[in-house]
């Protein structure tokens, strides 16, 4: 490794090189004096806004977006990608057919647990490559040279993968839940008045796909506004079911040992360990957002400090607003078989109606989520435009002279926007040839994001954790332990996910998750040798030792935290 006081004429030459071929703006020589060692630090006068882009820049990649997020917001947003109690209302058919009351319960807090390891491993190597690159970043700079390039191909195209098709079944889960709400009015008793056919839902989740897009090109300056709105209205929203479920109980009320005990796989015919397991993706699928919020490191005022606390904090709160919601619900909760067998596949407008007795009272207790449902959307489709610009901006997709394109008078990049618009809007129309489209969307997005985390986790955990050594965010001798239940999680859910909810299964109700997931991964990997080979590079920053010496410099020098 070359000696980082020597050597610097070479690095910038290379460094050029590689900025002229890749159309990147790196650092001048004048600006690579003031980073010299033992110069002052970076960001004493300017503050940790400055200090944010020149770490950027150090890292090979020009500031093109607006810092506008404080660590409040960046939380906020977090908290709106998992969108609790959203999320777990759409997919809380899977622990209803998996096992009932005590899969819904212990199924989240389990979840929530190894999330929590997961946020914090991520957290970790965030500190120390906080750019919107992500865990595909991270994982070329933790890997060897001999496979960083074809490691990182595979886990930006799982992230991308994943951001992508989480936000399609965000936005398809709320065209069913929507649905389902419209079916609280009731033509005769146990019929709705919506028929929901499948053109009928596509058109609503075409609507609704239109709508976040909209929402997040055009008023992405109101974006941490909102997130913050959304807090407030998650809250209020809690409040007025849980108090209203547990007042009114038309049909009574479960005892504690029903809520917190029972357990009934037979809707699902699993073998009762397995179908606990199956009925996880409800929790997953919740928390599956954890590491998209990487993503908008260039966006955040300190992402080697924010972005980190902001996801640990993140899934504390949603642990938390997550069994306020659960609980209160189980505890009026109709027949479990009753609820599996619905065709619908969304038991919570079913279960508020059956506690409240009353069409109007259940819409109105429907309508927060509703509004949830939005703000998640338009978060998701947020972040995945911004994963997706920080790929091309590699030249990891093809096309990627458009795609990496910043719009700046909205401040956005917008093409990568409007083209993952419309890939979502293609992948919609499969609704129309299988009626579990949602479970593979969700069941691809959980699996795609679930291994693209554990990449640069695995890496760091076989390299010795060396490199997150200078980072902010440290977690110490528990940083062993987070990154290994991390890995046996990945190793879980990978297989785990791609099973279908119930067996026997017809074809109409598989779960295509594994057809799908097993495609992207052959396709990527042929992919990157037939043409990811001669046109993908990695990021312009290769590791070096005088690189390195500088990043450590920058990032010793701001907040340093503890875990």
């Amino acid at each position: 490794m070359a000696d980082p006081l020597r050597g610097n004429d070479t690095y910038l030459a290379q460094s050029d090189t590689y900025a002229a071929d890749k159309d990147l703006h790196r650092p001048s020589v004048a600006k690579e004096r003031h980073f010299s060692l033992g110069a002052k630090p970076l960001g004493e006068n300017n503050g940790g806004h400055n200090s944010a882009d020149d770490l950027l820049e150090i890292m090979g990649y020009k500031a093109e977006l607006l810092r506008s997020r404080s660590t409040l917001q960046v939380a906020f947003m977090s908290f709106v990608l998992a969108s609790i109690p959203y999320g777990l209302a759409t997919t809380l058919y899977y622990p209803m057919v998996g096992g009932g009351p005590a899969n819904i319960i212990w199924g989240w807090v389990a979840v929530s647990l190894i999330i929590l390891c997961v946020a914090a491993s991520l957290g970790e190597i965030t500190s120390v490559y906080p750019t919107s690159g992500g865990v595909y970043y991270q994982t070329f700079m933790l890997a060897a040279p001999s496979y960083r390039l074809i490691m990182s191909w595979i886990c930006g195209w799982a992230f991308v993968v994943g951001n992508i098709t989480i936000t399609l079944a965000v936005n398809f889960g709320t065209t069913l839940f929507f649905a389902a709400c419209i079916n609280v009015f009731e033509s005769e008793p146990g019929v709705g008045i919506f028929a929901a056919e499948p053109w009928q839902i596509y058109l609503i989740f075409f609507a609704i796909t239109l709508l976040c897009n909209a929402v997040s090109a055009l008023g992405n300056r109101w974006l941490p506004y909102l997130d913050t709105f959304a807090i407030f209205w998650t809250f209020a929203g809690l409040i007025c079911i849980v108090v209203c479920v547990l007042a009114i109980a038309k049909n009574g009320r479960h005892d504690a040992a029903y809520v917190f005990g029972e357990f009934d796989p037979s809707n699902s015919g699993w073998p009762a360990g397995w179908s606990f397991c199956v009925g996880l993706l409800h929790a997953a699928y919740a928390t599956s957002s954890t590491g998209m919020i990487i993503s908008m490191c260039e966006e955040v005022q300190q992402p080697a400090t924010q972005v980190p606390k902001a996801m640990v904090a993140t899934i504390v709160l949603n642990t938390i607003a997550g069994l306020i919601f659960l609980i209160p619900l189980v505890f009026v909760m109709p027949d479990q078989a009753e609820l599996a067998a619905l065709v619908s596949a969304q038991p919570v407008p079913v279960i508020i109606k059956s506690a409240i007795g009353s069409t109007g009272g259940s819409i109105a207790l429907l309508l927060p989520l509703l509004v949830l449902a939005l703000f998640c959307g338009i978060g998701c489709t947020t972040a995945s435009s911004r994963c997706t610009w920080a790929f091309a901006r590699d030249g990891a997709i093809p096309g990627s002279k458009w795609w990496k394109q910043v719009n700046m008078k909205l401040d956005v990049p917008l093409n990568a926007m409007m083209m993952i618009m419309v890939v979502e809007l293609v992948l919609g129309l499969l609704y129309f040839g299988s009626a579990a489209a949602f479970n593979a969307f969700s069941g691809v997005g959980v699996i795609c994001l679930t291994a693209s985390y554990a990449c640069p986790i695995l890496i760091n955990l076989i390299t010795g954790r060396k490199q997150v050594a200078v980072g902010n965010f440290k977690l110490g001798k528990m940083g062993w332990f987070c990154n290994v239940v991390s890995i046996c999680w990945s190793a879980l859910a990978l297989p785990l996910f791609c099973m279908p909810t119930a067996i026997p299964v017809v074809p109409e109700y598989m779960n295509y998750a594994s057809v799908v997931f097993f495609a992207f991964f052959v396709v990527a990997t042929a992919w990157y040798f037939v043409w990811g080979k001669k046109n993908y590079q990695g990021p312009p920053t290769h590791e070096d030792a005088v690189l390195e010496a500088r990043r450590g410099s920058v990032i010793s020098h701001q907040d340093k935290v503890q875990f």
